[in-house]
């Protein structure tokens, strides 16, 4: 199965046309040109292909896209706050090398363990939340100043020094 990577999710429909808002993470701006399919999670995950018609660059981190078949404002309302995602090839195409979301897949390490898989990051004011699953359940490891010390974006490893106690709260 091909890896997806949510990018972020339609927030709005812009104008009468079935034009929608995408408000992305991709930590750059773009129009995402020559990108010629999205998939947006209509049910949990179920990526449905939608075929991209135009796209045009609204700001730093939003972008309006208008989809094949969605011709009214009402259509384009049943996708409005749906998850955006694409697969991994256009993913990494797409996003800067600094944007959050490109940490997805990467490994968390504490003292020279690893931890596990970045499944999914929550983005807060002033840290980045990493969810993953150790001994199959879910933990929230904290980015930030103090506790990230380094991302090996070659051996895709984040490398962090957690709170004393942190992770027994979570599996204890």
């Amino acid at each position: 199965m091909a890896e997806y990577y949510n990018i972020g999710k339609f927030v709005a429909v812009h104008g009468l046309q079935g034009e929608l808002l995408l408000k992305h993470e991709l930590g750059k701006k773009t129009s995402l040109k020559g990108l010629s399919a999205l998939f947006v999670e209509e049910k949990k995950n179920s990526f449905l292909p939608w075929f991209i018609e135009s796209t045009k660059i609204k700001s730093e981190e939003e972008i309006y896209i208008k989809l094949e078949g969605v011709n009214t404002r009402e259509a384009a309302m049943k996708l409005t706050q749906k998850p955006v995602w694409l697969p991994e090839t256009d993913f990494k195409k797409f996003a800067a090398k600094t944007a959050p979301a490109s940490l997805l897949g990467y490994t968390i390490i504490e003292n020279k363990e690893s931890l596990g898989e970045i499944l999914e990051l929550i983005e807060q004011p002033h840290q980045l939340l990493c969810r993953l699953e150790i001994k199959g359940k879910e933990v929230l490891i904290p980015l930030h100043e103090g506790s990230l010390q380094k991302v090996d974006h070659k051996k895709k490893q984040v490398l962090v020094e957690l709170p004393e106690g942190l992770l027994d709260i979570y599996l204890t």
